[in-house]
């Protein structure tokens, strides 16, 4: 009894030691590798991310406000990020409280990472796109621009929380290496370029083989290609995911499913709105998809070649068909930050506003602020401290989402 009471002080006071002895490190555009990483001595933004700085589990890498721009490469997928934490210990990296952290150009998640969580970043190309259309090349050379994106292809137990994805030749590229991370509450809208046959580069592209990949309450809109392109050949797999509690909207074909027979996709408590929705699709049998609680409105779903669907609560109202009066709030809160939410707003009746209630988020006294997620570091749309009444929204069409902020 006193030698397991003994290891047990060990533990909590190794414990303990951990949480005392994470550090929090500093990188800023006027950073340089050889700094000391503390604030009035930041790091550059290439070494602290590359691993050549002295993070460790547990640690914090806070980016300090301004652009990073990548130094230019066509097709540069930004800046390698090769940072490693452990269960219970991930390293952290995000932007600093109340400042806009732009990465101009991309990053590029490789292994050893490991338990990495990245937070608050808004990733960009400033190139523009090219004025044309562009004929099809295998090489991509012809877009003159940087690839840019959160391009990710190694590394278990990440997560990328909250980024703003927006004017990228991809928004996520989201590879087999990398296994059971999750993307969660990131808004991605307006990747992609135009090509001369069709549209190309995708909101979300991926791969799944081992583990389980999350799409969790994303914001995709706009964009020249697929709003999620889950898909391989007969040499790739495209197999465990769980994507829940997303909004979609006025955006390409959100498809899971390739050549090689899919397993293990759930698709939960999704709002698809002006869309089309694939599960499958030239894969001669595929195994097993669940379906449950989604709302397609002015969209269609296509079910391809599964042996086994789980069909459950899910509703679909066509473009053509006759819609119910008044107004339908979909409210989803963010799993990281109880400060966060995602709001869907459906305005049968198309009245310029609507009062929506968020009672089960914001409480009296709460201050708050009502975003364009389009425009996240814009004018609010409506912002005041919470008295218990519903947030009268305006509402130009039939579906607008928001981003809703207690802060």
């Amino acid at each position: 009894m006193r030698a397991w009471a003994s290891q047990l002080v060990v533990w909590v006071f190794l414990g303990f030691q951990g949480s005392i002895l994470a550090s929090e490190w500093y990188a800023a555009t006027n950073g340089t590798a050889a700094a000391e990483g503390s604030r009035r001595s930041p790091w550059d933004i290439e070494s602290a991310l590359a691993g050549r700085q002295p993070i460790v589990p547990g640690d914090t890498l806070w980016l300090r406000r301004g652009v990073y721009r990548h130094p230019f490469e066509n097709l540069g997928m930004g800046w390698p990020v090769k940072l490693a934490g452990r269960a219970g210990a991930p390293v952290h990296v995000r932007s600093m409280p109340g400042e806009q952290v732009i990465l101009d150009g991309g990053l590029n998640v490789q292994s050893p990472s490991s338990h990495l969580w990245i937070w608050d970043l808004e990733i960009l190309v400033s190139e523009p796109r090219p004025a044309a259309p562009v004929p099809p090349d295998p090489t991509y050379r012809n877009l003159e621009r940087p690839w840019g994106g959160l391009n990710v292809y190694g590394g278990g137990d990440c997560k990328f929380i909250h980024l703003i994805i927006h004017d990228n030749s991809q928004g996520v590229s989201w590879w087999a290496g990398s296994t059971n991370s999750e993307l969660h509450g990131c808004i991605i809208y307006d990747n992609g370029w135009a090509g001369t046959q069709r549209g190309h580069g995708h909101a979300i592209y991926t791969q799944n083989r081992h583990g389980v990949k999350t799409i969790s309450n994303n914001i995709l809109t706009g964009g020249l290609g697929y709003s999620l392109h889950a898909y391989g050949s007969r040499q790739a797999f495209v197999d465990h995911y769980r994507v829940e509690n997303n909004m979609a909207y006025d955006a390409g074909t959100f498809l899971i499913g390739g050549a090689q027979p899919s397993r293990g996709i759930r698709v939960l408590t999704n709002l698809f709105y002006g869309m089309s929705v694939q599960l499958g699709y030239s894969a001669v049998t595929n195994l097993d998809c669940e379906l449950r609680g989604n709302l397609f409105v002015n969209s269609r779903l296509t079910i391809s070649r599964f042996a086994r669907v789980l069909e459950q609560d899910n509703w679909l109202l066509g473009a053509l068909e006759t819609r119910p009066s008044g107004s339908r709030v979909v409210l989803q809160p963010s799993k990281y930050d109880p400060q966060r939410a995602h709001l869907g707003v459906l305005n049968w009746d198309r009245t310029a506003s609507v009062a929506a209630d968020v009672s089960m988020f914001l409480q009296p006294g709460d201050r708050f602020r009502v975003l364009d997620p389009t425009d996240f570091f814009g004018d609010p749309v409506l912002s005041g401290i919470a008295h218990g009444d519903p947030l009268v929204l305006p509402t130009p069409t039939e579906f607008t989402a928001f981003v809703l902020l207690k802060r």
